[in-house]
């Protein structure tokens, strides 16, 4: 499949397209073979181990140059035969380990699964179906980067955590695998006269990228300097009101953890750069350990815009998605940077991310529908707001509260000065349900949930008049039903094209004022 630029939404600035698909790799395995990862694999891995032997062994001697003592003690010559000894035994029981989860670490692409098999006292194999892949992961950490090696992460539909990880390949061939298993996942066929040929890697399209500057600022100004600067008000003024000096203290264990954090974030969002090819939208990030995210087109389950205060007079939002297979990770830094689709960036930036996310946006004039949703007030774009008779619940936030629907998408506005857009392809709604408690129900509200997969998007209509929210909850019904039967395959590129074989000419995206409302219905995953 080739595709002539991005998905643009009418009246949206055109991208630059990018560079050329590069050749397949030389000397590939053939489909279906067992293949084994670098050699240099275990001890990419395994270095915290190693060193950890090294500090075990060379903490005394580290502790008697501290306190002045002689380095080496007197009756070390008597036992340096035994530390030799258990020292070398150590080491060659850690490096034959290695040895051994390289030799039997193996893994197969072939009938529609990869596989991946490891360990060699307790058998383990894991695998995941193709065409049910949410998204592929490139993963860099600093000293795999340094042997020029890559880690794939596969995360699939049913899987709480990464189904299948592949550490460590050369980065080359990370790549090609990684366009290899896409391809498949798609629905591309290779055909007749090339079977079994490696899938080259799709072109892609430039989109957007975050200047380090905006995303300092960004940190900048976030809530959690806020706090910072506000308890140091704080701490002044109760300092100078009860001449106790102590109030500073409490301060170092906040400022602490906020440069923590602050390193936190920008080393996972530096470089930020998104891009569009036919096998999905391509993230890169990272400054130490960098990583190249691709999301298949329609995999995201929800997404979320949202603007805090502080950024409201540059113009700035942050844009996060809900993924299969991302709501359960192995650490919360990991697993806000691989749900964040915009740390930070300008209106123009968010529209260009949502007509990735939702080419067909089932509108004919969307950027004042979904502008309304970051921006207005009352029932401007055609938000339906809280009744004015329940102001009193939400004195501030009742005229943004609200929600409208497109062919294609619901849309759920909230928030006065914390403001955020909420938006739920209508295929992905998975269930939904109705809460009002004592007060909302003496006001004549309702809050309606829809649930799609753990991550950081909630979606919630808050206060809605309980007739409104009666008649969305039937008509969102019907809309997701409709919009799962138009859904007949896992495999998105069938969904626009059948049986596309690799390297042919496939649909290319236009823009959606130029399609007719046939076409449209067909390519929400162009």
């Amino acid at each position: 499949m080739t595709a002539e630029g991005p998905p643009q939404w009418p009246g949206a600035p055109a991208t630059a397209a990018g560079n050329n698909a590069p050749e397949p790799l030389s000397g590939t395995a053939p489909d279906g073979e067992w293949l084994r990862v670098h050699p240099a694999s275990p001890f990419v891995r395994g270095w915290v181990a190693l060193a950890a032997i090294g500090f075990f062994l060379g903490r005394d001697v580290f502790e008697r140059a501290l306190q002045g003592r002689p380095v080496v003690e007197e009756d070390l010559a008597g036992r340096a035969p035994l530390l030799l000894v258990g020292g070398g035994a150590v080491l060659l029981a850690s490096v034959l380990g290695f040895i051994l989860t390289w030799y039997f670490t193996k893994y197969q692409v072939s009938g529609g699964y990869v596989r991946v098999n490891t360990g060699f006292l307790f058998r383990q194999q894991r695998q995941a179906r193709l065409d049910r892949v949410q998204a592929i992961d490139i993963v860099q950490p600093l000293l795999a980067r340094i042997f020029g090696l890559a880690e794939l992460k596969f995360e699939v539909a049913d899987a709480g955590e990464s189904a299948v990880r592949l550490a460590y390949l050369k980065i080359d061939d990370a790549r090609q695998l990684r366009a290899t298993i896409l391809a498949r996942a798609a629905g591309v066929i290779t055909g007749p006269d090339r079977p079994g040929e490696p899938a080259p890697e799709a072109p892609e399209y430039p989109v957007l990228s975050v200047p380090p500057s905006r995303l300092v600022g960004s940190l900048l100004l976030s809530e959690q300097s806020f706090f910072v600067v506000l308890g140091g008000i704080v701490s002044v003024v109760l300092s100078a009101i009860t001449e106790h000096q102590g109030f500073y203290f409490y301060l170092i264990p906040a400022a602490v953890g906020l440069a923590a954090s602050y390193w936190g974030l920008f080393n996972k969002g530096y470089n930020f750069s998104a891009a569009i090819s036919p096998d999905g939208i391509r993230l890169r990030y990272g400054l130490l350990d960098t990583q190249a995210q691709t999301l298949p087109p329609g995999r995201i389950q929800a997404l979320k815009i949202t603007q805090p205060p502080l950024w409201r007079p540059l113009g700035w939002y942050r844009m996060q998605v809900n993924v299969a297979g991302y709501g359960i990770v192995e650490n919360a830094g990991e697993g806000s940077a691989r749900t964040t689709l915009l740390p930070v960036g300008r209106l123009g930036d968010v529209m260009a991310m949502l007509a990735l996310v939702l080419p067909d946006p089932g509108t004919a004039h969307p950027a004042a529908v979904f502008g309304a949703g970051l921006t207005s007030l009352d029932s401007d774009g055609g938000f339906v707001t809280t009744p004015r008779s329940a102001r009193w619940l939400a004195p501030l936030g009742w005229r943004r509260n609200g929600f409208t629907a497109t062919d294609t998408a619901l849309l759920l506005r909230s928030g006065r000065w914390w403001r955020q857009l909420v938006v739920v392809p209508h295929q992905r709604t998975q269930s939904m349900a109705l809460h009002q408690g004592p007060l909302a129900r003496r006001f004549g509200v309702a809050d309606l949930v829809l649930h799609t997969t753990p991550g950081p998007v909630a979606p919630r209509l808050t206060q809605a008049g309980t007739a409104q929210a009666l008649a969305l909850f039937d008509e969102q019904s019907a809309r997701a039903r409709l919009a799962r039967k138009r859904q007949t395959t896992e495999q998105w590129l069938r969904q626009v094209v059948p049986d596309a074989p690799a390297g042919e000419p496939g649909p290319t995206v236009e823009p959606a004022e130029t399609r007719t409302p046939q076409q449209q219905e067909g390519g929400q995953h162009g």
